[in-house]
């Protein structure tokens, strides 16, 4: 008998934030004998086939698919299968057809910084709340996000447990500029940004705090995540009035394995963003050995600790201050570098998946 299903529908080749947690957290559910609902193949697992083209490779189509094949394919293997428990990376599952499931949540950006046409804003307002409602239990990934499902939906503490997320220890590591292939274009200290252009992520106000940088021609600001024709040519417009274009680089997407290079090549990772269920770029610079400078809200504090150095993200001056700090001050840089790979250590894919597997037992 299978007792538990884990739907990874979501999952596909090119890499997501959720995709990604799915693919590290499975290998330590092995003790649950789970059955890995997959369009993928997985020879240590016990897979069942579903469909390939339920995933956000297919955009918004694969995203509307997923969810009817959750309504209405999904509820009828769980009953072929006698299974006891779902459970979704990602909160989606069977609503009102006798399944149980866990789900996670990541975030709710959508709710905190809502856009009245987007197809997301609707989802998280509609959908999620029942999906929630009718759960046997909610994980999500940070204290913060724990907040916001008990303000936005009312939904009791006792029903969700927060448990964070991790980081590739083998790739996120100090790695030496000489050897990573960016001398070429590595012409001055820069920092840096990862993430997309989206306004919450608040690049405008980085921009002009990096603007207003004292001998900001001894620096560059390097924005590394995918260009988007409604938010990028704005910030290019903001960088270009403030004559700073030869100092920012706007980088695109830049590959997975790119990253630890670009990272430990930045005197600081700033991420000013204005809410995270996370918060990814945090923890992987620090597990580099970058300084970081981020934000004092949502759930930023909980990944950086006192291993970053936290700035209100609605101040520019801060803002500016803190990056002055790091530029001029190395013995501050060289400490922030030491505190960063100790907090880094703290968070494995090991510990979420044993305190993510501890959760699931207790409803089987």
């Amino acid at each position: 008998m299978t007792n538990i299903l884990f739907n990874l529908s979501i999952v596909f080749s090119q890499p997501t934030g959720i995709s990604n947690y799915a693919k590290n957290l499975f290998p330590f559910l092995k003790t649950l004998n789970p059955t890995l609902l997959t369009a993928q193949n997985y020879p240590e697992f016990k897979c069942y086939s579903i469909p390939d083209n339920l995933t956000p490779a297919q955009g918004t189509k694969g995203h509307f698919d997923r969810l009817v094949w959750t309504q209405f394919k999904l509820p009828k293997i769980y009953k072929k299968l006698k299974s006891q428990l779902i459970f979704s990376p990602l909160p989606e599952a069977p609503l009102y057809a006798n399944c149980r499931f866990i789900v996670m949540v990541h975030d709710l950006i959508p709710l905190r910084f809502p856009k009245l046409l987007s197809p997301l804003t609707q989802y998280s307002r509609y959908y999620i709340p029942q999906v929630l409602a009718q759960a046997q239990h909610i994980i999500c990934n940070s204290h913060a996000t724990a907040k916001d499902i008990i303000d936005f939906y009312q939904i009791s503490p006792s029903k969700i447990t927060a448990i964070p997320l991790a980081h590739d220890a083998n790739h996120f590591c100090p790695t030496h500029l000489d050897h990573c292939g960016l001398n070429s274009q590595l012409t001055k200290p820069y920092f840096l940004y990862i993430g997309r252009h989206d306004p919450y992520k608040n690049l405008h106000k980085l921009i002009t705090a990096f603007a207003a940088l004292s001998h900001n021609q001894d620096y560059e600001l390097w924005l590394a995540g995918p260009q988007d024709k409604r938010f990028t040519p704005l910030l290019q417009t903001q960088v270009q009035e403030l004559k700073i274009t030869d100092k920012v680089k706007f980088l695109n997407y830049v590959p997975y394995s790119e990253l630890p290079k670009i990272i430990s090549g930045a005197i600081a990772l700033v991420f000013p963003s204005l809410w995270e269920g996370f918060g990814f770029p945090v923890l992987e610079a620090m597990a580099c050995g970058t300084p970081v400078i981020t934000s004092n809200l949502s759930s930023l504090p909980e990944v950086a600790g006192d291993a970053g150095l936290l700035i209100n993200p609605y101040n520019v001056e801060e803002m500016t201050q803190a990056m002055e700090a790091i530029a001029t001050n190395s013995v501050l840089r060289q400490h922030l570098s030491t505190q960063s790979i100790n907090r880094a250590s703290q968070f494995s894919w090991e510990k979420t998946g044993l305190a993510t597997v501890e959760v699931l037992s207790r409803y089987l």
